[in-house]
Parts: C-alpha cells; sequence; structure tokens
C-alpha cells in the first residue's frame, strides 16, 4: 500500500470551510428533489448553487465522467448519470453524490433521500445506511486500523440483513479528489494500515436491500443492483483530529 498523505491543521481548516458550503449546496437542492423533477434538473439546480458559492464539480470530466452530479435512483447503486428522462416518482429512493474543489482541495459527500412515503423494508435501509457511516467514523481513531472502520459498517449492515457492496469502495481525500487510502464497507477488526491523525477520509458505505451483485449499465457509469433491489449510500468526508474524527462536510 502507498503512503497515506497527511493533511496539516491549516489545510484541514480549509478543507471544514469547503465542506460548510457543500453541506449549504445539498441544503440548497433539497427542494427540487421531488415528485415529478428529472435528474437533470436537480444537477442542473447543484450547478447554480455551485456557481453561487464560487466552487467547482469536483466530479465533472474526472476520468470522462459527464456529469457535475452523481443521482442514482432505486437500484443504481452509485455513479447515475444525470438524464432529462429520468423523472423522480413516489416512493422512489435518490442518491445524490456530490464533490466540490476549491484552491486545491476537495470534499465528497453523499445522502440518500426517499421520497413520499416508503415501504418500512426501504425506511430501514436507508436509515440502516446512515447508521453505518456513523458508526464506522467512530471507528475512525488514532492507533486504531483501516479494518476498524471496515469491519463496524459491514457488522451494521449485515445485522440487518443486507448488504454491503463490495465493488466500490471510500478513498482518502484532499489534494486529490481519490487518494490512499481504498476503504472497503467489509473487513477484519484490528487489520490494515494504522490510523494516524492528519488522515482525511471520504467514508461511504453503500448497502443493497438484496444480494451486493452488482451490474453497470451500458452507459459505462451507472452501477445497479444486479438483483433489483433497492440500494443506498451515505458518505462524509472525515478527518482525524486530536480531538477524533471531525465531519468536514456534514450533509
Amino acid at each position: 500500500m502507498a503512503d497515506i498523505p497527511l493533511k496539516r491543521s491549516d489545510e484541514i481548516a480549509r478543507m471544514r470551510d469547503l465542506g460548510g458550503i457543500l453541506a449549504r449546496i445539498f441544503d440548497d437542492i433539497r427542494e427540487f428533489v421531488v415528485v415529478g423533477v428529472s435528474t437533470k434538473y436537480v444537477e442542473m439546480k447543484a450547478e447554480e448553487f455551485m456557481k453561487k458559492y464560487k466552487v467547482q464539480s469536483a466530479f465533472k470530466g474526472y476520468r470522462g465522467y459527464p456529469g457535475s452530479i452523481c443521482v442514482s435512483v432505486n437500484d443504481e447503486i452509485i455513479h447515475g448519470i444525470p438524464r432529462e428522462d429520468k423523472i423522480v416518482a413516489a416512493g422512489d429512493v435518490v442518491g445524490i453524490d456530490m464533490g466540490i474543489f476549491k484552491d486545491s482541495l476537495y470534499v465528497d459527500a453523499a445522502r440518500t433521500y426517499v421520497i413520499g412515503i416508503p415501504e418500512n423494508r426501504v425506511k430501514h435501509l436507508v436509515e440502516t445506511t446512515e447508521k453505518a457511516l456513523f458508526d464506522g467514523i467512530q471507528h475512525f481513531k488514532a492507533n486504531n486500523r483501516l479494518g476498524d472502520i471496515s469491519a463496524a459498517i459491514e457488522k451494521t449492515v449485515t445485522a440487518q440483513g443486507f448488504s454491503v457492496v463490495k465493488e466500490f469502495v471510500g478513498h482518502g481525500i484532499g489534494k486529490n479528489l481519490h487518494e490512499e487510502p481504498a476503504i472497503p464497507n467489509y473487513g477484519t477488526p484490528h487489520e490494515g494500515a494504522l490510523l494516524k491523525e492528519g488522515m482525511v477520509f471520504a467514508i461511504e458505505p453503500m448497502v443493497n436491500a438484496g444480494t451486493d451483485a452488482v451490474n453497470i449499465l451500458a452507459d459505462g457509469w451507472t452501477a445497479v443492483t444486479a438483483d433489483g433491489s433497492m440500494s443506498a449510500h451515505f458518505e462524509h468526508t472525515v478527518a482525524l483530529t486530536k480531538d477524533g474524527p471531525a465531519i468536514l462536510a456534514k450533509v
């Protein structure tokens, strides 16, 4: 494994400021994630707010990705490309993944919204995924191991009868959108890299109601559940400080 970059306190402070902007953008676009809108319209509103706050999309053009944000609906796990013909309907599960950068620093976050009144199992899926994120963050402590984060996420998810996606992982973040280490959402406690103050991670459980099997659509980006089951995704950018884990982009 390559070395995991450490951030200075001033860099973390700047990332915290940037994370505050990202949280505001999530708040600003929430009112537009409603029945009858296209996922492309949600992206357009996000772009307007990025321009307002003088930040840039971290996703647009990244490895050829065509969108400014990812909007993934129902069985779409991640990397859903915003489309004019993808219309949000009552009962949908809508995951929004958004990264921004400014002055050579990046933050990244994701949230899943349930539109209207969901089935109980769908509501439970979304709540479990968010809880798994926070359970993983609680293990992001100095002298713990990377596997402690991964194992905590997996334990929360599997205890509820859901599956963690294994093909996609969290990541380090800072001067690049993706840095070392890869952060699986499954693993063994007390294994992996030693966690140190100054590390900044994008921790992001992706959880399926059915099996963990994944397919990629013909667009080359959108990852969907192989069995057609619902999926949920939550992500925070988190720094390990002298006072413990600090969420920089709290959305």
